[in-house]
């Protein structure tokens, strides 16, 4: 029987299968509780010094074979006007670093300085991450009044919210001066993309869950009460929230070499497992109790943006195909997997295509898991043009890959509606409307498919033989996307193979991808341009990691039906 191949750029490229995209074992929260458990990560509390008006500091560390990493978190009493989950904020209700190593008095001294000013402070190469956060203040005063007077929370409103506390931005990779990516890519803990940021927000969900414990102690202690211990599987339950806007976005635009490696190991671990011979009982088993725990997610999935309210909609319509297929067929035959991916490509919308594609690769972590180590990218290389390159391989180059583009008509207003630029005032990147706002001249090189094109229409009268390096002395303004084009001609999923200007555009597409890919769940589309997520939702806490929960904690448990 043919082998299977991985599945084509050209399909999996596109703005709206990017944007239907789930958590999978790849994702990278999943990744890193699954080594910490794997590797017997120790994890304790150093340090907890904040006073009854939630002030000071706390520090938790976590011990992995070869090295420790400490999070120092910082509590601040904030005034209600000064909350704002802005890049351009100034005050926050908790701000963060995760350190390398565990730090002494100074170094607890000298962050102490900095990190709560954020941008405005400096930090030094033991320093991994810099983040802040909100409270989310109705869910937070909900909780500790309740357990003040000792009483348990309200489950329905823990899950209508799902956090007590929301990052604002999670900062690594040499950020206001935290340590360079290439300091710490080969220690084996970091070898996957974000596993830094991913370790910094499980700590402080921990960090979180214990304040708020504090704070309720506080209050019943000055009232001469006795506050309730939050239920372990109410903290559990909850996770941080994150709201992610247009900032994120261009992110899979300007780092190409990574965006590829992180759709090919998700393609290749689809296509491994769609060459499955034969599914063992307890494979096939796995995969239907958590199609059944991923539908309890599925229902309780709400949003009241109209795109995601469509999604959903087509989404549930899916689910009951699926139920009707798999209450039929057993996945019993000869390459069970490919058949019901085939069936599903042929049947569901791409919401439905990508929920299954993902699944399908959980009973396998043996064969997929090994994927999360080729995420990352050194960069460096892919930076020099091949000046050797003929312009006969460019032009076959950008045929294959940016044959829409060159389909496309440039000079239509709706094809290029849109520019993206940063904002002077706020320092965040923007997505305006070109022919509507003073913005073009300001425009930030996101429009590859716009930009490959003109690429085209340059060449039309180079031969084939000749080299791009003469080209580029003649054409310097193509040098951009020229790199761009080599990449991609090495690198098949490193291009978006879509207008990222066009009026139809809708960042939350790129968003929802990369959020996917964190493993995040449960995306909530507050307009076309940000969505709010929650990160560690049900994940075990530090003190409860095992390795029997570190794997399906994103699924959540089936209820026992009473006898």
């Amino acid at each position: 029987m043919t082998d299977i191949l991985c599945r084509d750029p050209n399909t999996v490229m596109r703005l709206a299968r990017l944007g239907s995209m789930h958590q999978s074992r790849l994702s990278f929260m999943r990744v890193l509780t699954r080594r910490m458990a794997r590797d017997e990560w120790r994890f304790e509390q150093t340090a907890f010094d904040i006073d009854e008006t939630g002030q000071g500091h706390a520090v938790y560390t976590a011990h992995g074979p070869e090295r420790s990493y400490s999070l120092i978190a910082f509590a601040h009493d904030l005034p209600a006007e000064k909350r704002s989950d802005r890049v351009i904020a100034e005050a926050w209700d908790a701000t963060f670093t995760l350190f390398d190593g565990v730090p002494d008095t100074q170094d607890i001294e000298r962050l102490s300085q900095n990190i709560p000013l954020q941008e405005a402070g400096r930090v030094s190469g033991s320093e991994l991450s810099v983040s802040r956060a909100n409270r989310s203040v109705r869910l937070w005063e909900h909780v500790v009044s309740a357990l003040a007077v000792g009483q348990q929370p309200s489950a329905e409103q823990i899950d209508a919210v799902g956090y007590l506390m929301r990052t604002t931005a999670v900062y690594g990779s040499g950020k206001l001066g935290a340590a360079d990516r290439e300091m710490i890519a080969e220690r084996p803990e970091f070898r996957a993309p974000f596993q830094v940021e991913m370790l910094s927000v499980y700590l402080t969900r921990w960090f979180v869950t214990d304040l708020v414990q504090y704070m309720a102690n506080c209050r019943a202690k000055s009232e001469g009460k006795t506050a309730a211990k939050l239920a372990p599987e109410l903290a559990r339950s909850m996770g941080i929230g994150n709201s992610t806007g247009l900032g994120m976005a261009p992110f899979l635009l300007n780092h190409p070499v990574l965006f590829n490696n992180w759709i090919a190991a998700r393609e290749k671990a689809i296509q491994a497992v769609r060459n499955i011979e034969q599914a063992h009982t307890d494979e096939i088993a796995l995969f239907r109790t958590l199609i059944d725990r991923s539908k309890i997610t599925i229902a309780d999935w709400r949003s009241e943006h109209p795109i995601q309210i469509q999604k959903l909609s087509a989404l549930r319509t899916d689910i009951e195909e699926i139920t009707s297929y798999l209450n039929v067929q057993t996945l019993a035959g000869a390459k069970p997997w490919n058949a019901l991916y085939c069936w599903a490509e042929e049947t569901l919308s791409p919401e439905g295509q990508e929920w299954i594609a993902s699944l399908m690769l959980e009973p396998y972590g043996g064969i997929v898991d090994g994927f999360a180590e080729d995420m990352s990218a050194d960069n460096t290389a892919t930076f020099r043009i091949a000046g050797a390159m003929t312009i006969g391989d460019l032009r076959r180059i950008l045929c294959d890959v940016y044959t829409w583009a060159i389909g496309t008509n440039w000079q239509a207003p709706e094809n290029k509606a849109r520019a993206w630029y940063v904002s002077e005032e706020k320092l965040e990147p923007r997505l305006g409307e070109r022919f509507e706002e003073p913005i073009e001249e300001y425009e930030q090189p996101l429009a590859p498919g716009r930009d490959a094109a003109m690429l085209y229409q340059a060449l039309a009268h180079w031969p084939d033989d000749a080299q791009v390096a003469d080209f580029l002395l003649r054409h310097s303004e193509h040098r951009h996307v020229l790199r761009r084009a080599q990449i991609v001609g090495r690198a098949p999923y490193a291009e978006i193979r879509d207008n990222t200007i066009s009026d139809r555009v809708l960042p939350i597409d790129m968003l929802r991808c990369k959020l996917a890919f964190f493993g995040a769940t449960k995306f909530d589309p507050r307009s076309d341009r940000w969505v709010r997520i929650c990160m560690y939702g049900n994940a075990p806490l530090p003190t409860e990691l095992t390795a029997e929960n570190a794997e399906y904690w994103v699924f959540p448990e089936l209820q026992e039906v009473p006898a």
